[in-house]
């Protein structure tokens, strides 16, 4: 089963780390990677960008409103995430210990699903 780990870090962190501060973590997070690849585990992973350049859409059509970035309501922001292949949900919360993030960061273990399920007894889609 599938296994987003979002990497949810506070907004102004990353700002305040010095150049080799910075070049540390990122360089664990990359042998996190590695280690993950090596493993046959890892689907994907990416770094986002600071939500300062973010855009937030709400509406569609001629009635959406579009949201410049940084979003000062922010306490928190998506800095990226690993995609990852585990047997199970403790499977990936073991990852997830392990993932150099979880030391500055709170890593979120979600199961990629449908946002459909009938199973549930419901039909439409889940908000």
């Amino acid at each position: 089963m599938d296994y987003l780990l979002l990497i949810i870090e506070p907004p102004a962190q990353r700002g305040t780390r010095t150049e080799a501060e910075g070049r540390e973590a990122y360089a664990r997070m990359q042998r996190f990677g590695e280690a993950l690849q090596a493993q046959g585990r890892l689907k994907a992973v990416q770094s986002l960008a600071s939500h300062a350049s973010a855009v937030r859409v709400r509406g569609s059509g001629h009635r959406a409103q579009v949201l410049d970035g940084p979003f000062a309501e922010a306490k928190e922001m998506v800095g990226g995430f690993f995609l990852v292949d585990c047997a199970s949900l403790a499977e990936a919360v073991d990852l997830a210990r392990d993932c150099p993030a979880a030391e500055w960061a709170t890593v979120e273990v979600r199961a990629l699903a449908p946002c459909f399920d009938d199973s549930l007894g419901v039909t439409g889609v889940f908000t």
